[in-house]
């Protein structure tokens, strides 16, 4: 997926209330920019580090920048946007770029399921279960090589586990899907030292029949696109 707008290089100031950020231009002015990222972006928003925003003429929007991207200055990017990840994983699916899922032919997101929750994408296909896929974008990097989910304690990411857990049952396919919004990790694990509540969640899920995959993603400062899968170790911690 391209930005819609060429992005322009700045640094970060701070990062504040989670959707905002102060950074400067490489002009020297300084903006605000909208963080759309919830999570706690732990290794991402250190001060003075290098980062990509994209600008808009939105007069709908109060602020006119969007920080997208964390430059490592060594040749690798993170992508920050957690919304990026459903829509680039809406393309794949949909171009049938992912091996594993290829067979389906229909794919409608955020369908109701569950107690009260919404699955990212519900894939169809004559001949072929209905497939479930809740995706996780994976953006925490503390050992080289190796991403790891989930960066802060998510309830709501325990919950979704069980959910899939019931669709599995119920003789469904349920995919968990991590999208590692990074270009230097080639190995996914849980993060059992942050939330061991969602790290034994994830292990009962998997024994109840949901798949996990994890993708990677080639990141520049004009497109995020998925690439190969990655591989899916223990818990390190």
């Amino acid at each position: 997926m391209r930005f819609q707008t060429e992005l322009v290089p700045a640094r970060l100031i701070r990062r504040y209330k989670r959707f905002l950020a102060d950074c400067t231009l490489e002009d020297g002015s300084e903006v605000v920019a909208h963080c759309a990222n919830p999570g706690s972006m732990m290794g991402l928003a250190e001060p003075g580090s290098k980062i990509w925003l994209e600008p808009n003429d939105d007069p709908k929007k109060k602020l006119k920048y969007g920080w997208r991207l964390v430059d490592h200055e060594n040749g690798h990017f993170t992508g920050v946007d957690t919304s990026l990840p459903n829509r680039a994983v809406r393309a794949a699916l949909e171009a049938q770029q992912i091996e594993a899922l290829a067979g389906y032919t229909t794919v409608k997101p955020e369908v109701k399921y569950g107690e009260n929750s919404r699955i990212d994408f519900l894939l169809s296909a004559e001949g072929l279960p209905d497939a479930y896929v809740e995706v996780k974008s994976v953006t925490l990097c503390r050992q080289p090589g190796l991403a790891e989910f989930p960066d802060s304690v998510t309830a709501r990411g325990a919950k979704h586990l069980g959910e899939l857990a019931t669709v599995a049952r119920a003789g469904h396919r349920a995919v968990l899907l991590y999208l590692v919004q990074r270009t230097d990790c080639a190995q996914v694990a849980m993060a059992q030292d942050i939330d061991p509540t969602y790290a034994a969640a994830h292990v009962l899920a998997t024994q109840a029949g949901v798949e996990t995959m994890c993708i990677g993603t080639h990141i520049t400062p004009k497109e995020v696109r998925i690439s190969a899968p990655l591989a899916l170790v223990g818990p390190t911690r």
